[in-house]
């Protein structure tokens, strides 16, 4: 009998389009006694190249934590395995004077990916949240930011490091060997 009504269920959700995470997690909780574990009540097939779901200007971490964007932040987050050897560098060297820009398109593929794993390897450094700074592009790279221009930004996401107000380094795209060991090299070679 539950096959039936689940079936029933749904055939009605596809045929009505009604498909968010909530129907879901409702359909769920009847069909198995009440146990969900959805994390998030946002459509299932977020576009993300929607210009409406686009992050712009400067925001918080918090911004990337909450729906839609969790669905795949804390996916990246969970998923990455770090390189302990690079952390183990990273918390040698310290966070003194350190400060991060990270410029990104919630649209970009490639933000959404890196982003969440540079994040897990500042929580492991331990860096202050305090200290990096997020500036969300459109498509063209461009954004409401004043400073923006100076920034010379052509890919997503761009992390630039800052050691005494001073550029140290730039991770562009995608890294060269890992985002934890490319901190490092460029921390090691500007001490």
């Amino acid at each position: 009998m539950k096959r039936i009504y689940f079936l029933f269920i749904f055939l009605v959700l596809c045929f009505s389009g009604y498909t968010t995470m909530t129907a879901v997690a409702q359909l769920n909780k009847e069909t198995a006694g009440g146990l969900s574990a959805v994390r998030d009540t946002v459509p299932l097939h977020e576009n993300f190249s929607e210009q409406s779901t686009w992050i712009m200007g400067y925001f918080t971490r918090n911004r990337l934590t909450s729906p839609p964007y969790s669905t795949w932040f804390l996916k990246g987050y969970d998923d990455y395995q770090m390189n302990s050897n690079a952390i183990s560098k990273l918390l040698e060297i310290g966070t003194d004077g350190i400060t991060i820009k990270i410029v990104m398109g919630t649209w970009c593929p490639d933000s959404r990916r890196e982003t969440p794993r540079f994040l897990r390897i500042l929580d492991a450094w331990h860096f202050p949240e305090e200290r990096v700074t997020f500036i969300g592009v459109d498509d063209l790279k461009q954004s409401p930011v004043g400073e923006y221009s100076n920034l010379d930004i052509h890919r997503v996401p761009t992390f630039i490091i800052y050691k005494n107000n001073i550029e140290a380094g730039r991770i562009i795209e995608n890294p060269s060997t890992s985002l934890e060991q490319d901190m490092v090299n460029i921390l090691s070679r500007n001490e």
